[in-house]
This record gives C-alpha cells, sequence and structure tokens, in this order.
C-alpha cells in the first residue's frame, strides 16, 4: 500500500468520526390519559443528531443487512417514572419515559427506538398541562 492510501485512509476515518454529531439533546414529552384530567409536559434528553454514513453503489451486489445505515441512537440511558396528576384511584397514573445518558451512532435498535421519522406532529397537550422536570 502506498503512503498516500494510508494517509487517505486514516484521515477519512478520523473524519468520518468527528463529523458525526450525535448527542444528547433535551426534548419535551407530552403524556396524557383519557381518564385524567392533566396533559403532563415532561422535560427529558433524547439521542439526536447527525451520524456520518456511506450508500453502496453496489446495493444490488450486497445482502440487505450490509445495506443499513448509521443512525443517533442510545448507548447508555436510564427510565424515569412520572406521575400523571388528577387521575381517578382505579386508573395507573404512572408513566415511564427513557433518559438518554449517552448516545452513539449505530443500527436503530426497534426494540428501544423509534426508527422511522415522525411525519405528522402529535407531541402535544388536549387537556389543562402540567410540567414535570
Amino acid at each position: 500500500m502506498s503512503p498516500f492510501f494510508v494517509m487517505s485512509l486514516l484521515f477519512g476515518l478520523t473524519f468520518g468520526q468527528t463529523a458525526s454529531l450525535c448527542a444528547p439533546s433535551e426534548y419535551t414529552i407530552h403524556v396524557e390519559k383519557r381518564e385524567c384530567a392533566y396533559c403532563l409536559a415532561i422535560n427529558t434528553t433524547i439521542c439526536s443528531g447527525f451520524c456520518m454514513t456511506r450508500d453502496s453503489n453496489g446495493k444490488k451486489l450486497l445482502l440487505k443487512s450490509a445495506l443499513s445505515q448509521n443512525v443517533c441512537t442510545y448507548k447508555e440511558m436510564l427510565y424515569r417514572t412520572a406521575l400523571i396528576p388528577g387521575c381517578p384511584h382505579h386508573t395507573i397514573p404512572y408513566y415511564s419515559y427513557p433518559v438518554a445518558v449517552s448516545c452513539k451512532c449505530g443500527k436503530c435498535n426497534t426494540d428501544y427506538s423509534d426508527c422511522v421519522r415522525e411525519r405528522v406532529r402529535t407531541n402535544y397537550c388536549t387537556k389543562p398541562q402540567k410540567l414535570c422536570n
């Protein structure tokens, strides 16, 4: 291998990692239950940002598993639970939600992530709102 090729490869790998801007960012989730009197606005963090990816020109020659693109996803997360106010006694008033601690560029795991871009904005309240931090 020529020194130019090796340097180009190292530069590409280094630049690819530094150009990825995947990090936890602030996000507000609006949660309401039909039986409860209030909507709860919860401030949390989600993984958001740009990940370097390469799209192959030889798609027909590769297996489908080789065509997956990297997305900004959870590296570490924890779950917190909030109490929705104004719920009757027969209703479970708790809501658990994820909090991103750290993020990475990788394959989207549908076990805990929505891997499809939301087309319709549905994150709003239809009832009086309470704020939870």
